[in-house]
């Protein structure tokens, strides 16, 4: 490595050299974002855990991912006043270097839980469909969804903690920042993580293109079916999730190679600038996410789309018309068959809340 003498600006190691890094630019910009993705994300994941927890309906196992997916975007806009905060001063941070590890973290534990709760939906989706009738009627549990989101929280909080009560070298005064890797685990840690990310992306695919291409298929085949315009609109749902997570979540995991190439190895001044302002950008797409996924929930779950119409009738005084339902949800269309015929589940299974 050469010195900080050397004409040639190569990294430094420890928290990256300060002079590398200009992170003034984006400081304004960062805080007002964040601030305006808080305000949208609160209310929006807010409402949504409301109308989960409150509004009776028939629980799923979708329903169940949704509950949590919903909870961890909310934990996730909890952590974006400590940022605003951080560069509202000048990129000062004035609390405990503790308190801006766990913060730093806890942002990306509720991300990437997010992604996973996203990927394994689509598997509960592509298995009700392409599933045989047992598989449909033990998928219909809540029972091996609500493990699963139990697993997922604790293996989240056990790769937590370890980062936050590691210790670095990098000056107090200063969070959320590029630094370089000092310990190999940390990178090996974030290594695991792009791969998850890409598994998941790739099953999303998969899964929701076969899923998406079997109802236009039904609907196409049978136009005249009343289902056929249904199968159409599910379709284009899928279509959309898929568009969201693209949006909020690809930029960042490929940003994120680079990035930790250079956190890893020997970089040149310019390129670690680089990393850095790419990665706060696509960060910012990232927690743009949290406001996101409300809208996927009122696009796609017919509770929180009544609940919602509703609050508006009662604001402006409008005819509330969330009453009936124009839409069949994709658990009636699941259930069935190319001939408008329901498959051989009982329509007690199914559930107009059931979404994705």
């Amino acid at each position: 490595m050469m010195s900080a003498n050397s004409s040639t600006p190569a990294a430094t190691v420890g928290a990256g050299n300060p002079s590398c890094v200009d992170n003034e630019t984006l400081r304004i910009p960062l805080a007002v974002l964040y601030s305006v993705i808080c305000v949208l994300g609160l209310a929006g994941n807010l409402l949504a855990l409301w109308v989960f927890f409150c509004v009776p309906s028939k629980k799923n196992s979708v329903r169940v991912f949704l509950m949590n997916l919903a909870f961890a975007d909310l934990l996730l806009v909890v952590c974006l006043p400590f940022r605003i905060h951080y560069h509202s001063l000048g990129n000062k941070w004035t609390l405990s270097p503790v308190l801006c590890k766990a913060v730093g973290h806890l942002f990306y534990m509720n991300m990437y839980i997010s992604i996973t709760l996203v990927g394994l939906i689509s598997i509960d989706r592509y298995m009700k469909i392409y599933g045989n009738t047992g598989m449909r009627r033990r998928l219909q549990s809540t029972t091996w969804s609500t493990v699963l989101c139990v697993v997922i929280w604790i293996m989240a909080f056990g790769l937590l903690v370890p980062f936050v009560i590691s210790t670095n070298s990098s000056d107090s005064t200063m969070c959320f920042h590029y630094r370089k890797v000092e310990k190999l685990w940390k990178a090996h840690i974030n290594i695991c993580l792009l791969i998850v990310f890409w598994l998941v992306f790739i099953s999303l695919m998969v899964f929701y293109g076969r899923i998406a291409h079997k109802l236009l298929r039904r609907s196409q085949k049978k136009p005249d079916l009343p289902t056929a315009p249904h199968y159409n609109r599910t379709a284009k749902k899928s279509f959309f999730i898929l568009f969201l997570f693209i949006i909020c979540f690809v930029p960042y995991h490929v940003v994120r190679v680079f990035y930790i190439q250079t956190q890893i190895t020997d970089t040149f001044c310019y390129w670690q600038n680089v990393a850095d302002k790419a990665n706060e950008i696509a960060l910012v797409f990232s927690a743009l996410n949290s406001c996101l996924d409300p809208i996927m929930f009122f696009l796609l779950s017919s509770a929180v789309r009544k609940e919602v119409r509703h609050f508006i009738s009662s604001v402006f005084h409008t005819q509330d018309i969330s009453g009936v339902s124009r839409t069949s949800s994709i658990a009636d269309i699941e259930g069935r068959n190319d001939h408008g015929q329901l498959n051989n589940i009982p329509i007690s299974n199914f559930t107009t809340h059931e979404t994705l």
